[in-house]
């Protein structure tokens, strides 16, 4: 199993046919794209010619980074994909991120332990709070 790792936008069809495949919603098409154009930057991993996962990173450029759609297509989890998209994301925000920057994501529940292997730590609510988010429906 060769994957092929690129730092290139995913079509916006295997995108959303890879976040239906870990039981994803998919917002209307065209917010999808419009959300990937604005992205920071794009890792997609392939196998042949079909994207078996992907990660992004959005944010100011400056300050404040956020990982994204870390996603892997299930029959290819717990293989190397998703440490290879990590392993070029780190690469980029030590190239990217100066001193002072923030670097957050908001890991799957039961993911958390993946991300510390790549020095993420939880924010357990005692000096910076827990986080929170809001959907918008």
């Amino acid at each position: 199993m060769e994957v092929r790792i690129s730092n290139r936008a995913p079509d916006l069809e295997e995108f959303m046919t890879l976040r239906t495949a870990v039981g994803w919603t998919n917002p209307k098409p065209g917010l999808v794209q419009q959300s990937l154009n604005n992205s920071l930057f794009h890792v997609c991993a392939h196998i042949d010619s079909k994207l078996v996962g992907y990660g992004r990173i959005v944010g100011d450029g400056a300050m404040y980074f956020y990982l994204q759609d870390i996603v892997i297509s299930p029959e290819y989890q717990n293989q190397g994909v998703g440490r290879s998209i990590m392993q070029e994301i780190e690469s980029f925000l030590a190239d990217t991120a100066m001193p002072g920057a923030t670097i957050g994501l908001l890991a799957a529940c039961g993911k958390e332990a993946f991300y510390s292997r790549f020095g993420y730590n939880p924010r357990t609510g005692e000096s910076l709070g827990l986080g929170m988010c809001k959907f918008v429906e």
